[in-house]
């Protein structure tokens, strides 16, 4: 089932009475999501992932614009009738009833020509329940179970209504470390062995990139960027994109571009063709920097760190805006710990340029 969003916004109206006028949560949101993906809503607090979930949903009523699931406009239609699975951060599940009990309360309340026979319900909640790999655990009841295991049944009273369209918001954010890994996954294999459309809203980069198929990069209300994980990763738009995406943060510098020639900190450091003479912002992915004696950048080294496949040389530079760089190398090559200072050519494919007045990206040529 697609999705499609047409000029969706949100307006409130402004609680300071003194600037008065209305506030954007959501801000003409055009997007469509494609029939059996997993689209990730990714961006920080209070940017309006929530509020686009919670109108996909019928939670929210939408200010202006509509909602289409498939050629259905489902604009004004109550959330009961739109097919929609919804997965809250704080699982929202009945403490006095067994999993099993959890899982059929959706099935309970059909009427009409949807409804259920006992054995029908029983056969679907326990079809869910194979799906989250909870079938042992039906008889017990929410304070028996673990986090993860919580989630679990949450997710399946999402789909045993076989829903057209699954909706979690923030799914994985009150489970640890371990968990939330292991949940993302199980997830991501959920959504690819059913097919069904899914929205993910998450604020944790890491975990949008490593199971949506399309990233939505939300900001102040507004998306920034619609894309692949991977190419907004290698093609941020602005700075604000390039900044919140990559562990750990691209390393952020004062530049400038005279001749076509960029210079960091006094330094020529890349050609950068057909840019025109002009301040900027520089990105550099910490995988963008190689050590090379004969390079054209030079930092002080503060520290050397080894982690196993990778080393972290954290640097210094007066031009760094974010005050340490941090250079991933791999661990087969030799890092001297005791050094003062490192030289570094650099990647110009890891490296992006944003303009100093609208931190738009600014393209250039090898």
């Amino acid at each position: 089932m697609k999705v499609v969003l047409e000029h969706l916004t949100k307006r409130y109206p402004n609680r300071n009475k003194k600037e008065g006028g209305e506030v954007v949560a959501v801000g003409d949101f055009t997007f469509e999501i494609p029939d059996g993906k997993l689209v990730g809503l990714l961006g920080p607090s209070g940017c309006g992932k929530s509020t686009t979930l919670n109108m996909i949903s019928g939670l929210t009523e939408p200010t202006e614009g509509k909602i289409f699931f498939g050629d259905d406009d489902v604009t004004k239609l109550p959330p009961e009738n739109r097919g929609v699975g919804l997965v809250f951060q704080n699982y929202a599940l009945y403490p006095h009833l067994t999993v099993m009990k959890n899982i059929l309360f959706p099935l309970q309340n059909l009427k009409g020509p949807d409804k259920l026979t006992k054995e029908e319900m029983n056969a679907r909640a326990l079809e869910a329940a194979r799906l989250v790999q909870i079938e042992a655990l039906l008889d017990r009841k929410p304070s028996e179970m673990s986090g993860g295991q919580q989630q679990r049944v949450a997710i399946a009273r999402a789909l045993v209504k076989m829903p057209r369209v699954l909706l979690l918001d923030e799914p994985l954010s009150n489970l640890d470390a371990r968990l939330r890994l292991q949940t993302r996954e199980e997830i991501r294999r959920i959504q690819r062995e059913t097919g069904i459309t899914t929205v993910f809203v998450t604020h944790d980069q890491e975990e949008a990139m490593s199971i949506s198929d399309v990233i939505v990069v939300m900001k102040e209300g507004y998306v920034q960027q619609i894309d692949e994980p991977q190419n907004v990763y290698d093609d941020p738009v602005n700075l604000f994109v390039a900044k919140f995406l990559g562990t750990p943060a691209i390393n952020v510098f004062e530049g400038h571009v005279a001749a076509e020639q960029l210079y960091i900190g006094g330094e020529p450091v890349l050609r950068v063709t057909g840019v025109p003479d002009q301040d900027v912002y520089v990105g550099i992915r910490p995988e963008g920097f190689v050590p090379d004696e004969k390079g054209n950048f030079g930092c002080g080294v503060s520290r050397v760190e080894v982690m196993g496949r990778d080393t972290s040389i954290i640097a210094e530079n007066s031009a760094c805006i974010s005050g340490q760089i941090r250079a991933i190398i791999s661990s087969v090559r030799k890092i001297d710990k005791n050094a003062a200072s490192v030289r570094f050519s650099l990647l110009p494919e890891k490296v992006h340029l944003f303009s100093k007045e609208t931190e738009e990206r600014i393209r250039f040529r090898e």
